[in-house]
């Protein structure tokens, strides 16, 4: 923060409070998270796939520049929380894998998931499968694996492009019911029109947050939330002193518009 205005040297420390306050707060009682509805259909489509005694495609995507990433990561911790709610029934997941950096660490979860339910022996190596990291031949594969397996559920969190509609397409062509979740804006509408239930904007970074109830998460979602709100409070201060200011030839507006310049 060398070269930050004093504005910045304020408002950073007081965003770091709210959200280290709420952490806090999170490890002595629960705080309130929002329903999401896309999430909370997680165990309904788990649940489906159990009773037709079919299997279901979990995808995490193809990333955005490649290896061990942020929004991939993101995807595996909502895919953990799939493959641990599927042991308990039994139920089958199968993991197509795109790029070969993330198969490692891909089978290490899904092995990691069903030891924590205390099955560590249903753990198939061979339903965790790297394709191919070439887009539409993985896409081509991907939907491919769909229609033969004929999925009960496919769950495709992650970053995706234009592969986004073909697979969602074979998932509503078998049946199958379909849950999204990417931070990609322009492959949003495709999930739409194509899936059940889609998870978008800041939704799918909580995710992990909302499946887990881990304090730290949970306070550290609250805390970031406040500070937004602190945001917006401040926006919304700023515009009416300047217009004050404006209205007033007084410097206010322009004070206040400099301490956050």
């Amino acid at each position: 923060m060398e070269h930050a205005t004093l504005g910045v040297r304020i408002l950073v420390p007081l965003f770091s409070l709210c959200i280290i306050a709420m952490i806090l707060v999170a490890r002595k009682r629960d705080l309130f998270i929002r329903r999401i509805q896309g999430l909370s259909a997680i165990d309904e489509a788990i649940g489906r796939a159990t009773e037709m005694g079919r299997p279901m495609i979990c995808c995490t995507g193809l990333g955005i520049d490649g290896g061990v990433e942020i929004v991939t990561l993101q995807a595996l911790s909502i895919v953990s929380y799939i493959i641990r709610t599927s042991a308990r029934f039994a139920t089958r997941a199968i993991l197509p894998v795109y790029d070969p950096q993330m198969l490692p660490v891909t089978e290490e979860t899904v092995r990691e998931a069903y030891a924590i339910e205390g099955r560590p022996d249903s753990y198939n190596s061979e339903d965790v499968r790297f394709l191919t990291n070439r887009q539409f031949a993985f896409a081509a594969s991907v939907a491919g694996l769909i229609t033969r397996e004929k999925a009960a559920a496919t769950f495709l969190f992650g970053y995706y492009y234009a592969e986004a509609l073909i697979m969602a397409e074979n998932g509503q062509q078998v049946g199958a019911i379909q849950i999204a979740g990417t931070p990609a804006t322009t492959q949003i509408p495709f999930f739409i029109a194509a899936c059940d239930y889609v998870i978008i904007g800041d939704e799918y970074y909580a995710a992990s947050a909302y499946l887990s109830r881990e304090p730290t998460q949970i306070g550290s979602i609250v805390g970031q939330d406040i500070a937004k709100w602190l945001i917006l409070m401040t926006i919304i201060l700023g515009s009416v002193l300047v217009s004050i200011g404006a209205y007033l030839s007084n410097p206010i507006g322009v004070n206040f518009t400099q301490f956050f310049k």
